[in-house]
């Protein structure tokens, strides 16, 4: 039933987002959505420093980083479980001679610090509020997957233990290719070993990105009537950061729109705040969208979503077939001497 109720807020609210067109403020709307794309262009900027680091010998050029970077987002988007950083795995793989997927994987990993920082600092402030809901209170919202998971908190202890187990049971049959693989690994996170230039390179520039972001957030509570303030734009990074736990949606859209109803349910009309719940999230969507689109097109002569999925799984397949081949080789080295 929680799900049925669920799916039927969040319709209910998409409802409410093509009702209000009318009374949207076009304008800070634009410029959300721009400040949006910037904020990812900061990003990414970040992410090629990080893989300048990983590969100081290789030749990288930075549109096709960015191209990989915006795609991947926009394809996460409308894409539940992040399929998108699989696209952004491959697409960067192979713009970077000799790279490798356990290197540039990490390498992704690197923002997650800065994520990880600003994300406590905004969630203290966000639970201070007292209209942030606390995480007991999460089961009584009407988003399937944060509810299902904070209800049934002892499936939810199983699930990542279960998680863990596999994980160690990973490395254990793996056992032969586990130095090498953590040494890929350790390349990917080679700018975090020189903080100077983590500082400069790469948490500077998120830094920006994240002032940009805060703009778009800005502009976009402006353009749906709720209103931009320091404060409201630090309730909506919160709801962000909650989504972000809980991937299985695409962009964490039930998740954030049944947070965002909740967290600013007395600072508007029921129905303003559910146009913005879905409009933000449709117009960042969308721009994301359009944007990572082009970069496929133009920069990877890639036409859709799909055919990079396509074209990522078929070189991982031939990966494992050279690595499985590779591994036989040494077999047959005796056979052929003698």
């Amino acid at each position: 039933m929680s799900a049925i109720a669920s799916i039927g807020s969040f319709f209910d609210a998409i409802g409410s987002f093509f009702d209000s067109l009318s009374r949207v403020g076009w304008v800070p709307l634009l410029l959300g959505a721009t400040s949006f794309v910037i904020y990812l262009t900061l990003r990414s900027r970040a992410f090629f420093h990080t893989l300048r680091a990983a590969y100081p010998a290789e030749r990288i050029a930075f549109r096709r980083v960015w191209g990989a970077y915006i795609a991947s987002y926009g394809f996460n988007n409308v894409i539940p479980a992040r399929g998108g950083d699989v696209i952004k795995l491959f697409l960067v793989k192979q713009s970077i001679p000799n790279a490798t997927y356990p290197a540039v994987g990490a390498a992704i990993c690197v923002e997650a610090v800065f994520d990880a920082i600003m994300a406590i600092f905004i969630l203290s402030f966000a639970f201070t509020q007292g209209v942030f809901p606390k995480p007991p209170e999460f089961a009584k919202l009407d988003a399937f997957d944060l509810s299902f998971f904070a209800s049934h908190l002892k499936f939810t202890l199983f699930l990542i233990t279960a998680l863990g187990v596999l994980a160690l049971v990973g490395f254990a049959v793996l056992s032969q290719r586990v130095k090498a693989f953590w040494a890929r690994v350790r390349q990917g996170l080679t700018i975090l070993f020189d903080r100077r230039r983590y500082m400069r390179e790469v948490f500077l520039w998120q830094l920006g990105g994240w002032c940009f972001r805060f703009a778009a957030f800005w502009f976009l509570l402006d353009a749906f009537n709720v209103g931009g303030s320091v404060r409201n734009v630090l309730l909506v990074l919160g709801v962000n950061a909650v989504a972000a736990v809980v991937p299985f949606t695409p962009g964490g859209a039930g998740v954030q729109q049944a947070l965002l109803v909740k967290v600013f349910g007395d600072a508007a009309p029921s129905a303003v705040v559910a146009s913005y719940s879905v409009g933000q999230q449709i117009v960042i969507a969308v721009s994301t969208l359009a944007v990572g689109f082009v970069a496929l097109v133009s920069i990877f002569r890639i036409r859709s979503f799909k055919e990079a999925m396509r074209l990522g799984k078929d070189e991982r397949e031939r990966e494992k077939a050279a690595e499985r081949a590779a591994d036989a080789a040494p077999e047959r080295e005796p056979e052929r001497r003698y």
